[in-house]
C-alpha cells in the first residue's frame, strides 16, 4: 500500500500563548504579475505543539488530519 506524502513547510513561531497550539508564519517569495517585483507573501497556520517552542523559533510543520476547527498542522522539529 502506498502512503501519501504530507506537505511540510518551514516557518517562524509568531505566537505561543495558547496551551497546546502555536501560530506559525510561513513566508514565500513570488513575483508581481505586472510590475515584476519580488513580493513576500505570508500565511499563518495554527499548529499543535507540546509547548516547548517560543516566539521567534524556526520550525518545520507538517500537514495532518483536522485536530480541531482551526488546527490542521503539527510542529515536527526545529528548522
Amino acid at each position: 500500500m502506498e502512503t501519501k506524502r504530507r506537505r511540510q513547510l518551514t516557518g517562524t513561531v509568531v505566537s505561543a500563548k495558547m496551551q497546546k497550539t502555536a501560530v506559525v508564519r510561513v513566508d514565500r517569495v513570488t513575483h508581481h504579475p505586472k510590475y515584476h517585483k519580488r513580493m513576500t507573501i505570508s500565511a499563518r497556520f495554527k499548529a499543535r505543539t507540546d509547548g516547548s517552542y517560543r516566539e521567534g523559533d524556526r520550525v518545520r510543520i507538517e500537514e495532518t488530519r483536522p485536530l480541531s476547527r482551526d488546527i490542521r498542522w503539527i510542529i515536527r522539529s526545529h528548522a
